[in-house]
């Protein structure tokens, strides 16, 4: 290739097209396809990603409900990043993009999503709100794992799933790490399969394309985010 020409985006993968295809597959999957609407109140879950708070001011600012839990503590995988705790963190990037205090709670204890859920509901009870409908804004590929999880712990109320509006490429410019973001993906199917069965979520269909998928990944060594890593 001549100097000055750029290279191909695919070309600078450290995955190969194939890898990227499978991991499209299922980045597409995880995510609901909710049209956003209204709701009683939104629950932002703690992660390492600060995209879910930017993502809850935007929906915020949309008019899309008037109260948001920022829910999550410390993990092994956040400690560094966010050492107030996830949610603190998360209630501080909001306050900087416009969205006034007196419509986040903070929840800061929750170690997993079945607790943020769990520990959200607690709180906006305390606070004395009605919760029919629930915005749950996650990071793009947690979106079906926290819509089961939900569905399992709080059936009477609707959930609608929100998240940044970012492709899979841009995802990983975001985190800055391909493979990193791959084993993600894979992790969060792993869950999405195998909670049910451990009574954590309700139960949701994986198309054989998807399933195929993540056994090719799986058999490449995208393995480092499967429960007990």
């Amino acid at each position: 290739m001549s100097q000055g020409v750029p290279v191909p985006e695919h070309e600078q993968r450290q995955i190969t097209d194939e890898q990227f295809h499978d991991a499209t597959l299922i980045w597409n999957y995880h995510q609901m396809g909710h049209e956003q609407r209204p709701c009683s109140a939104a629950i932002g879950l703690g992660s390492h990603d600060l995209g879910v708070a930017t993502a809850a001011a935007d929906l915020y600012r949309a008019g899309l409900f008037p109260v948001v839990v920022f829910s999550g503590g410390n993990s092994p995988t956040t400690r560094v990043r966010f050492p107030r705790g996830e949610a603190v963190h998360y209630r501080e990037h909001a306050l900087s993009l416009g969205v006034p205090d007196e419509v986040i709670l903070v929840e800061a204890k929750a170690a997993n999503t079945g607790q943020n859920i769990t520990f959200s509901r607690e709180l906006l009870a305390d606070a004395g709100i009605a919760v029919e409908s629930l915005l749950l804004i996650s990071k793009p590929y947690m979106e079906r794992r926290s819509y089961a999880t939900c569905r399992k712990l709080w059936p009477e109320v609707e959930v609608v799933c929100a998240s940044e509006p970012l492709e899979l490429d841009d995802y990983i410019k975001s985190i800055g790490d391909e493979k990193l973001v791959v084993d993600m993906l894979v992790g969060d199917l792993q869950r999405v399969i195998e909670y049910p069965k451990l009574g954590f979520a309700v139960e949701q269909d994986v198309p054989g394309d998807v399933h195929d998928a993540y056994e090719r990944l799986l058999g490449a060594g995208f393995d480092s985010r499967l429960i007990g890593s």
